[in-house]
């Protein structure tokens, strides 16, 4: 790895959930550049090259499902937040499990 890719700020997808992406974006509009910005966008091929675009076309899509609501997007956003909460919790009961065996008097 050299230095300057371990210097670079990180790649990160876009997410019009996360209120600090939001923020980055507006900080764009306002200063007309990145340069402010403490993470790089990735944009996917099907955006051909146009982030801002891309960003504009997701945070559309986002207000309009959190205005109007029970649509495909909050459906698939139920179901991803779901799947994450499930994968957490078992994660948790197996951590728990193992801090208990630590417990456990050992045999010598």
């Amino acid at each position: 790895m050299s230095k300057l890719e371990y210097l670079a700020r990180p790649m990160v997808p876009f997410d019009p959930y996360n209120k600090d992406h939001r923020r980055y974006y507006a900080a764009y509009l306002e200063s007309g550049g990145w340069g402010a910005c403490p993470v790089r966008f990735i944009c996917p091929e099907d955006n051909g090259d146009n982030l801002p675009s891309m960003i504009k076309n997701s945070l559309i899509a986002w207000y309009v499902e959190s205005e109007f609501g029970d649509g495909k997007l909050a459906k698939e956003r139920s179901k991803s937040l779901k799947l994450n909460a499930d994968r957490l919790y078992k994660e948790a009961g197996q951590m728990r499990k193992e801090a208990e065996s630590l417990l456990k008097p050992r045999r010598s």
